[in-house]
């Protein structure tokens, strides 16, 4: 019963930004770590940017130095600053959590995927 929604996504021009956020909602024990990943037409899909419930973080190479991950815990959310935005960051977005969900009375572990949101950045 544990989804994750994400919102923020749109239409940029190239240099702009946008804020993708990522919502977890459900019974849930607890959430290990949050990201996002990005899939291009054609190609595989990669990790953008990664947070541990401790506050590590990840970045691909592509996005180092422009976006920014972070995630509050009491909210279950996540989210993915964007800064000067390129046509090579045109991706579907997806969020990921690898958490702990409660079912009755007992927890189920695995890894969970939202259904993702488009970004697309014109030259």
């Amino acid at each position: 019963q544990v989804q994750l929604v994400e919102s923020g996504g749109g239409l940029v021009q190239a240099g702009g930004s946008l804020r993708l956020s990522c919502a977890a909602s459900g019974s849930i024990f607890s959430i290990n770590a949050m990201g996002w990943y990005r899939q291009a037409p054609g190609k595989q899909r990669e990790l953008v940017a990664a947070i541990t419930s401790g506050g590590s973080t990840n970045y691909a190479d592509s996005g180092k130095g422009r976006f920014t991950i972070s995630r509050d815990g009491a909210k279950n959310t996540v989210s993915l600053q964007m800064n000067s935005l390129k046509p090579e960051d045109t991706a579907v977005y997806y969020c990921n959590a690898g958490l702990q969900e409660r079912r009755g009375v007992t927890v189920v572990a695995g890894p969970l995927w939202g259904q993702g949101t488009q970004v697309t950045v014109s030259s």
